[in-house]
């Protein structure tokens, strides 16, 4: 089961219906996140700036692993109980090997997910890291360099 978290309402749909996501959870919205605790196996956090962990570790079962992919220039902070007591692992990986990109994109095609990408010049470069700190981005940028 794939379910999305998000700050907002306004993704869900597209989550649901385009992404293939099984669930869609507001993570501002408590009673939800405690709907969910202990359920997930793992957490792929692609959230670029930073956040408290706290609410995320909360989620996962016990040997959980919640996987940095949002590249943070703050350092991490969090309860270290709260990762020990469910022996939950934080990691992260800028791209992880082609064995595991091949599994990945071979889960995606098994699963029929999707992904949606805004496919940018060089030439808007500049333009995209404007739109990223407004988070005017549905969902990626993906730099077309040829």
């Amino acid at each position: 089961n794939v379910t999305v978290i998000s700050s907002s309402e306004k993704k869900k749909q597209e989550a649901l219906e385009h992404l293939g996501a099984d669930d869609y959870v507001v993570s501002s919205d408590e009673t939800q996140m405690q709907k969910i605790a202990d359920s997930l196996d793992y957490i792929i956090d692609t959230v670029p700036v930073g956040h408290p962990l706290e609410p995320y570790l909360s989620l996962l079962k016990v040997d959980g692993k919640l996987i940095l992919m949002g590249v943070i220039n703050t350092p991490l902070q969090f309860v270290s109980p709260m990762v020990m007591r469910g022996r939950k692992t934080i990691t992260g990986s800028f791209i992880g090997s082609i064995k595991e990109t091949e599994e990945m994109l071979g889960f995606w095609k098994e699963k029929g997910l999707s992904s949606m990408i805004e496919v940018v010049k060089m030439d808007y470069i500049n333009k995209a890291f404007e739109r990223l700190e407004k988070n005017d981005v549905r969902y990626r940028f993906v730099v077309d360099v040829a």
